[in-house]
């Protein structure tokens, strides 16, 4: 069967594969530690599972409108005024079934053969991997160590050109856990009046998850992108829902009935009793979210504790997310091979930095959304085969 080529182009996310290998040798009988999936490892808070079984013993079992129950979108525009003070029209929010389908309908809209998007390197593969299956040109946003994991407005800028369509960013970030700070965003903004033909996604998925008293700059609050700026968010990370698939998307006027129509095209909408645990998500207590924001805090300084302790191992201190991205040049390992033989051989669960972006090689991504205990025990581990065993 002959298939069309933009199928040839398509990558993944690799932190899936190294998950399914986990789960095969954990059957077969070996200690795993899994510091490698992005995933919280709270369960999603009581109030709102049970307010999806409330919306199920209501009847709420049949199809919703494309772009989402308005109750949500409200709580949406209302959520962003309470936390940013801007306003949002319920009628600019799109509830989506999880993160990436925003990405995925964005890059749809701006990606053809002869156009160019920028993205961030390391960042999310999705990006790159959505960008060549449009057939569009990736061209990479450096995130450099040496800048705390934030871009550079100036080296941002200097990328545009004449078939730029979309500029992607991701702060803060997944896999650095880097947090541009307003300075810089102040200063791209400003550059962007000169190219008034790109548009801006900002994937703002981690915005609540921020330490060491670090804001969240949201696009949102310039006024003077809002006709072109695209904004994902949702529900995965900041509630421990990643299994319920729930994000949202805010859209220009220009670009949001083109968002429905594939949102009508692809998944008619998202399931009823989920919107409705969203609904509750937003309007609810918000205990749980600050409580698990502070455990992760206390777990991301004993991470970067005891990788600063590995010999050949250096990691800064990362301000957002829950990841660390220790730079692991020194120990004479390819990324790769190195998170690969950490697997098989130790039983922790990392991902090799190139699986984000070619300037990933030299560095590993660890997820310290896991027990303190697992993090000390994956840790040793790491410590003593570096300690025994060379590439």
């Amino acid at each position: 069967m002959k298939t069309v080529t933009n199928f040839d182009r398509i990558g993944e996310e690799n932190a899936f594969a190294v998950l399914g290998r986990a789960g095969q040798l954990a059957a077969s009988g070996m200690d795993v530690i899994n510091l490698g999936i992005g995933q919280p490892d709270f369960p999603t808070p009581d109030n709102i599972v049970e307010a999806a079984v409330r919306a199920l013993r209501d009847g709420h079992h049949g199809y919703t409108d494309a772009t989402g129950i308005l109750p949500l979108r409200e709580a949406v525009s209302a959520d962003l005024y309470r936390r940013y003070k801007t306003e949002v029209s319920p009628g600019n929010v799109l509830i989506v079934p999880g993160g990436k389908v925003t990405m995925f309908t964005a890059i749809l809209m701006f990606g053809e053969a002869g156009g160019e998007i920028l993205y961030p390197d390391p960042g999310f593969p999705i990006y790159r991997s959505m960008i060549e299956y449009t057939g569009a040109t990736p061209i990479a946003i450096p995130i450099r160590e040496e800048n705390g994991f934030a871009f550079s407005a100036e080296e941002t800028l200097k990328l545009i050109g004449p078939n730029t369509r979309l500029i992607i960013l991701n702060s803060p970030a997944n896999p650095c856990g880097g947090i541009t700070p307003r300075v810089e965003i102040d200063k791209l903004v400003a550059g962007l009046a000169d190219y008034p033909h790109v548009a801006v996604l900002s994937d703002e998925i981690y915005d609540q998850m921020l330490y060491d008293g670090e804001e969240h700059v949201s696009l949102l609050t310039y006024p003077e992108i809002r006709d072109r700026l695209i904004v994902l968010n949702g529900w995965s990370k900041t509630y421990a829902m990643t299994g319920w698939r729930l994000g949202y998307s805010i859209w220009p006027d220009e670009l949001y009935n083109k968002a429905r129509k594939l949102a009508v095209n692809a998944w008619s909408c998202v399931n009823a009793p989920a919107q409705y645990a969203a609904l509750e998500a937003l309007t609810g207590p918000q205990t749980a979210v600050g409580e698990m924001v502070a455990e992760f805090d206390t777990r991301r300084k004993a991470v970067v504790t005891l990788l600063n302790d590995i010999p050949g191992v250096s990691c800064i201190t990362p301000k957002g997310a829950f990841y660390a991205f220790p730079n692991v040049s020194q120990t004479g390992w390819k990324a790769k091979d190195l998170a690969s033989q950490l697997l098989e051989k130790t039983g922790v669960a990392t991902i090799g930095g190139p699986d984000f972006g070619t300037l990933g090689e030299g560095y590993i991504r660890l997820s310290y959304a896991n027990s303190q205990e697992n993090i000390s025990r994956a840790l040793l581990r790491m410590k003593e085969f570096l300690a025994t065993t060379k590439p």
